[in-house]
């Protein structure tokens, strides 16, 4: 079996099937990234995010996993294409605004248990820059490293962020269930948010 190198050097060498086959590789991961980021354009943004790796393979040189290299290119393209939805003349900090501000509706049809539903909610409701990185540790399980490499970020800073990402979770999963008419619901800990994130994980396929 041919690693991710190899197939990429031949998928740019003109071999379609090496395409296909890292394409098929990688597609249940960089599918899942785009399906709770970005309404109605997942499959574009998939299709983009493999281009974009083939027309910058140069910029691929093994440092990192290529699949930690996808992502990279993936966040990227979420960040581009929501800066697209937007259509504003000012700068806008991408990161820093959650998916329920930046679509028009939310998606609520993740999952059917109550649990799973608020928590994909409570994922969209909280800054991109937090989501992204709590989706690459929960669901790609990547490792401190591979998270810095494909946020472009000091490790320190991915700790960090990744610890306050957890807290804005569990506050704003918390809410959402008070909400709901569960006012005897109590505080979330780190991890029934880890097993309910790992749950969420299962229905966030194809």
């Amino acid at each position: 079996m041919r690693d991710d190198s190899e197939l990429l050097r031949a998928w740019a060498e003109g071999d379609a099937a090496a395409g296909r086959e890292l394409f098929e590789r990688h597609f249940e991961s960089i599918f899942r990234f785009f399906r709770n980021k970005a309404d109605g354009d997942v499959e574009d943004l998939v299709q983009t995010t493999f281009t974009n790796a083939l027309a910058a393979r140069d910029a691929f040189r093994g440092e990192a996993s290529f699949r930690t290299y996808l992502f990279t290119i993936a966040r990227h393209e979420l960040y581009a294409h929501w800066k697209r939805q937007r259509r504003q003349s000012e700068e806008v900090d991408i990161g820093s605004l959650s998916v329920e501000d930046l679509a028009t509706t939310p998606s609520s049809a993740l999952a059917a248990r109550r649990d799973r539903a608020a928590l994909a909610r409570a994922l969209r409701s909280i800054p991109l820059d937090f989501q992204v990185v709590l989706e690459l540790h929960y669901w790609e399980e990547l490792s401190g490293p591979e998270l810095a490499a494909a946020l472009e970020l000091p490790e320190g800073t991915v700790r960090s962020r990744l610890r306050r990402g957890k807290e804005l979770l569990a506050e704003r999963f918390d809410a959402l269930l008070r909400g709901e008419g569960d006012p005897d619901h109590r505080a979330s800990s780190p991890d029934d948010v880890d097993r309910w994130a790992a749950s969420l994980k299962e229905s966030m396929g194809r």
